[in-house]
């Protein structure tokens, strides 16, 4: 299973957090373990393995965020990841984009109890949010809708860093058909099946 096989990796990455980082990121999945049952934030299959499912998958793309990024975008973000989980560890602001108002709700919480340099936005992502350097997204939507649905002035200046699995190669292709862009594909360190997506310089065809 892709997931077991990438074990060490992802116990590296929870390794690498400072105790201070732990203790507030272990604040915010037990407040997701209280919120799961009734708010349909992560696949109840994945509960048990919360920590290397999410946390450190999330966790793997700051080592590839840009190093001037002041203010980032995480769309869909559902229960947090990954935009929370950086704006935990990282400190970067993360304007938390997620259209569901429970959703939305719990990230409320999830800010206020770790007190993440992040805020949330119950909407779709729109021109009149601050434009930002850095757009993340996991499990959100195929590569193609995710650019189409990025004003053309914010991707003017945005890295994208996307979490994809199986069908990143097919996206990829998908979202040639109507952009150009500068691509960097990454293994993921924590799914033998997962791809992290690093875009930049994207242009309508």
């Amino acid at each position: 299973e892709g997931w077991q096989t990438t074990m060490s990796a992802a116990r590296e990455l929870l390794d690498s957090v400072s105790c201070e980082t732990m203790a507030r990121l272990e604040r915010y999945v037990a407040l997701l373990e209280r919120w799961a049952p009734r708010v349909n934030l992560i696949g109840r299959a994945t509960i048990s393995d919360l920590w290397i499912r999410h946390v450190a998958d999330s966790l793997q793309l700051q080592s590839f965020m840009p190093q001037d990024v002041t203010h980032a975008a995480d769309i869909g973000s559902g229960a947090g990841f990954p935009g929370l989980v950086l704006a935990i560890v990282n400190g970067t602001f993360f304007t938390l984009v997620e259209s569901d108002s429970r959703k939305a709700a719990f990230l409320n919480e999830a800010i206020r109890v770790t007190s993440a340099t992040a805020e949330v936005f119950n909407g779709r992502f729109q021109v009149e949010r601050p434009l930002v350097q850095l757009i993340t997204a996991r499990a959100f939507a195929p590569l193609r809708r995710i650019l189409a649905a990025t004003p053309a002035v914010q991707r003017d200046i945005a890295t994208y860093l996307l979490l994809k699995g199986e069908s990143a190669s097919a996206e990829i292709d998908e979202a040639r058909q109507d952009f150009a862009f500068d691509l960097d594909l990454m293994p993921s360190l924590t799914s033998t099946r997962g791809s992290i997506l690093k875009l930049r310089n994207v242009r309508p065809l």
